[in-house]
């Protein structure tokens, strides 16, 4: 993959690693191309998983309620490893996260973002112009 440009943004310096759209077929190769900028931006093996396991989710979400597609922006911004994913579902808010496992509460739904939650240091949900956009980040060290 070619080196990237380094953009400035408010006085962080942002470096794109990966951006591609992916359906159910290329949820794979989303994990390995997920996994290897992970680990060229310095994000330590055991959070390395972790990372991988909620950028899954998120994308896995995407494509099982939002259209069967989306789109993803990695990016190291700062002292960050952020990962964005937008699609063009009917969006939701971060309300619908359980703040509990799910299926002790009763909900039958949830695990995903649940997880994203708890093994990330940032997460957020907004609209995109169309769907949602879930931005999910971890610290680099």
């Amino acid at each position: 993959m070619p080196a990237q440009p380094r953009l400035w943004s408010a006085d962080r310096a942002v470096e794109r690693l990966l951006q591609r759209r992916f359906t159910a077929r290329e949820l794979p190769l989303l994990r390995v191309q997920v996994e290897e900028c992970a680990a060229g931006a310095g994000l330590a093996e055991a959070r390395r998983g972790d990372f991988v396991l909620a950028v899954d989710a998120i994308a896995t979400n995407a494509v099982e309620h939002a259209g069967g597609a989306g789109t993803l922006l990695l990016r190291r911004v700062g002292d960050e490893l952020e990962c964005r994913i937008s699609d063009s579902g009917p969006g939701f808010s971060e309300d619908v996260i359980p703040r509990i496992l799910p299926g002790l509460d009763g909900a039958t739904s949830g695990r995903g973002l649940w997880l994203t939650r708890l093994v990330t240091d940032r997460l957020a949900v907004s609209a995109g112009a169309v769907g949602a956009v879930v931005t999910l980040a971890m610290r680099l060290p």
